[in-house]
């Protein structure tokens, strides 16, 4: 190789690490840029090898060189720059993000490509796809500016597990010996399935084998294969473009797929329902070394020589699992044939220990002698999965000593399945329907005791997130069977919760959808042709949460036309909605559609572009939420019309350049969060004109180089959550920042 590549690299390696501990203003960036380059040492150190067998081209050395060079000299510039340089700190921050993305792309695509050019049969594959690709038109479109929603990484596990010792030991050895392709873990809702294979991804084992190259994807009842395709293009790419057609969505994770060379692959289906085969075929390739490990309540014929069944557990294994919930502090005064009972009642399924045992926790005698008297009034008629919702059932009625608590628990099944949901949105909904505490004291005690009984798992993704009053970055998830027991209890309340992918409404809704339903909740998860929901009649709806999956092409009404009539409506949650064509051609008629809507949410709609204009005309407006949104480039200048906002939440909005200068209209606003506007990179004069501001969040605004003298105005602030590369902007105009 010609040594000039490696001398390069030496000297930008050696340039970003001795200007990071001089240049503060670009430390955060230059740090991940050290990384990248921490990372790429071992593939230079390859292509020096592989040059020596394979015919890299002088043409192909002389890039790489060039590359390295360019990127050394606008390090060491970087230097120069000083803290009265405004206009070019912003320049030089565009110019080590685009150096950054560089080094990414062109070492994780292009250098590798190069480097695993020696393994002719994944070359021989990879070719095939490529004609594939080619013929739908679609090659040059591999990291496309589209993003889907969510990550595809393997999820933590609980540190104690009882009795999954040997079907830990047999599916590991499975996988390890290369002869199966596909490998079914089959058993009943609740019975551990995902928790046993979230431990056999964290085995070091297991781990020593497949690497990096593990993901994970709850499946879910009704499947829509393009998201799934799409969430594991972003995990191993970062972007996607969207997809003509479904075969073409597969075609590209082949090629993804392939890409990664010989290295071990390992992809976990979790929650595979029944009528879900054609699909799992799909996932399938004829590639080396790439294997599949599907989770599943039922045994799929087509799959039955590669299944294995997860037993329930045996009593020993039970018992120690609900003493562990039940009695934290080892300590009971319960006698022993009651607990017994309540262990053998729940039929070896860990999720019914689980929950049965956080929910008697430190309860007296007399509560625990109640549900076992509960238990056997229940016909043994019942079919097994209506016989343990029945079961489970009995700790929703036992949630009374909390304000509105249950209300809270119901309403967790408005929200998509086998996705986080936001604690934020959670206390906004509840403020608006129960009257609960604005702070959300109130709210986060029921989440806090819901989660102590097992119900609901509380995320922090950040340390610092668990501080108190600060619940922008808690999210809830919740397990499969415990949100159809929301549904379950759900068929007698003032709730309207419709989960379904097609046409098709519940024969129930058919029969009465020309008289009013007389919902305060209203949730519609389904695909883009619903057209036999268009006609339905919510006169006392106060709260409509969509989750409207499209396929390829924008759907032709993304909002049905009764939301026109919805004049109670306060709060309108859209949750990964293909909604931007249909923002900008639609708008309604009325000046005033809806004339109590006190809050929006926007939530990983993934192609909007450009907050519409003719929403800045609900005044009525208190609450605008705006996140994981990556295409969003632009907020309208009539946004100062909406006169009694309070909260505005742009998180994420990784694209978003700017904010309009209507802004300082906005006299009410209290809270404005721009945590992770990566591409923020100017804060208007008049942010200065907002006199109610009290808190600010602007984490990973790596963009911004400077702040207007007008912030200086801002007397009422008082919380300021940033990061290193932030908090320098205000040590000029505000004292006592709080750090992250």
């Amino acid at each position: 190789m010609d040594a000039a590549l490696g001398v390069a690299f030496q000297e930008l390696f050696t340039a970003v690490k001795f200007v990071v501990v001089r240049a503060a203003k670009f430390k955060s960036i230059l740090k991940e840029i050290e990384f990248t380059l921490n990372r790429i040492t071992p593939m230079i150190e390859d292509i020096e090898q592989l040059s020596r067998k394979l015919d890299i081209s002088q043409e192909d050395m002389e890039m790489f060189t060039s590359r390295l060079i360019e990127a050394r000299e606008v390090v060491v510039k970087c230097r120069k720059v000083q803290w009265w340089h405004f206009c070019a700190r912003p320049y030089y921050a565009q110019k080590l993000m685009e150096l950054q993305d560089s080094l990414l792309k062109f070492f994780q695509i292009e250098a590798q490509g190069d480097m695993w050019r020696d393994s002719k049969k994944s070359l021989v594959i990879l070719h095939e796809i490529s004609s594939k690709l080619d013929r739908t038109g679609t090659m040059g479109g591999m990291g496309g500016a589209n993003r889907f929603p969510g990550r595809c990484g393997v999820p933590g596990a609980r540190g104690f597990v009882f009795g999954f010792k040997e079907p830990l030991q047999v599916l590991k050895a499975r996988l390890l010996k290369d002869e199966e392709q596909l490998v079914v873990l089959s058993g009943p809702g609740g019975c551990g399935k995902t928790t046993l294979a979230k431990l056999l991804c964290q085995d070091d084992e297991i781990k020593d084998k497949f690497k990096d190259n593990m993901f994970f994807f709850p499946f879910s009842k009704k499947p829509n294969p393009e998201d799934i395709v799409g969430k594991l293009l972003q995990h191993m790419d970062g972007q996607v473009p969207n997809f003509p057609t479904e075969e073409d969505a597969f075609n590209q994770l082949e090629y993804m797929l392939v890409e990664k060379g010989s290295d071990p692959i390992l992809l976990v289906l979790d929650d595979v329902w029944p009528g879900s085969e054609d699909h799992i075929e799909r996932f399938k390739f004829r590639i080396p070394n790439y294997q599949i490990l599907v989770t599943s309540r039922s045994v799929f014929p087509v799959f039955s020589t590669s299944t294995y069944r997860l037993e329930l557990l045996k009593h020993k294994d039970a018992r120690d699992l609900f003493h562990r919930w039940a009695f934290p502090n080892g300590d009971s005064s319960i006698p022993i044939d009651l607990v017994n009972k309540i262990v053998r009642g729940c039929g070896g399924l860990p999720l019914a220990l689980e929950v049965f045992g956080g929910s008697l926790c430190g309860q007296p005698e007399v509560t625990w002698k109640r549900t076992v008297e509960q238990w056997s009034k229940e016909k043994s008629a019942l079919p097994p999965y209506e016989k343990l919702l029945n079961l489970l059932k009995t700790s929703f009625d036992a949630l009374d000593n909390l304000y509105k608590i249950k209300d809270c628990y119901q309403d967790l099944a408005s929200f998509p399945e086998d996705q986080r949901i936001s604690v934020a949105a959670l206390i906004d909904m509840w403020v608006e329907l129960y009257n609960l505490k604005e702070d959300g004291e109130d709210a986060m005690a029921n989440l806090h005791e819901l989660s102590n009984r097992n119900m609901v798992n509380l995320l922090f993704p950040r340390k610092d997130a668990s501080d108190t009053g600060y619940y922008n970055e808690h999210f809830v998830t919740q397990h499969d069977l415990l949100r159809e027991l929301a549904m379950y209890v759900n068929e007698q309340s003032e709730r309207l919760i419709m989960d379904m992918r097609s046409d098709d409404l519940p024969a129930s809704w058919i029969e009465q959808r020309q008289h009013p339903v007389h919902a305060r909740l209203v949730s519609i998860s389904t695909g883009e042709n619903f057209s036999n929901c268009y006609d339905l009649q919510l006169p006392k709806a106060e709260v409509l949460v969509l989750n409207i999956h499209a396929r390829g092409s924008l759907p032709q009404f993304p909002l049905p036309p009764f939301v026109e009539k919805m004049d109670q409506l306060k709060k309108l949650s859209l949750v990964m909605c293909r909604i931007d064509e249909a923002f900008r051609s639609y708008g309604f008629q009325i000046p005033d559609p809806w004339p109590n809507l006190a809050e929006i949410i926007i939530d990983y709609c993934s192609d909007l572009v450009e907050f519409p204009a003719w929403l800045c005309n609900v005044i009525s407006l208190r609450k605008l939420s705006i996140t994981n949104c990556h295409e969003l480039i632009a907020l309208p200048e009539v946004l100062g019309k909406l006169e009694n906002l309070e909260v505005l939440r742009l998180e994420a909005c990784t694209k978003l350049m700017k904010l309009p200068q209507s802004i300082g209209s906005l006299k009410r606003l209290e809270f404005l969060d721009l945590t992770d506007c990566m591409s923020l990179c100017e804060v208007p004069e008049r942010v200065g004109e907002l006199c109610s501001l009290g808190k600010i969040h602007m984490r990973g605004c790596r963009g911004l180089s400077e702040l207007p003298p007008s912030v200086k105005d801002l007397t009422h602030l008082k919380d300021l959550i940033c990061d290193e590369e932030t908090s320098y902007l205000w040590e000029h105009h505000q004292s006592g920042v709080k750090g992250a």
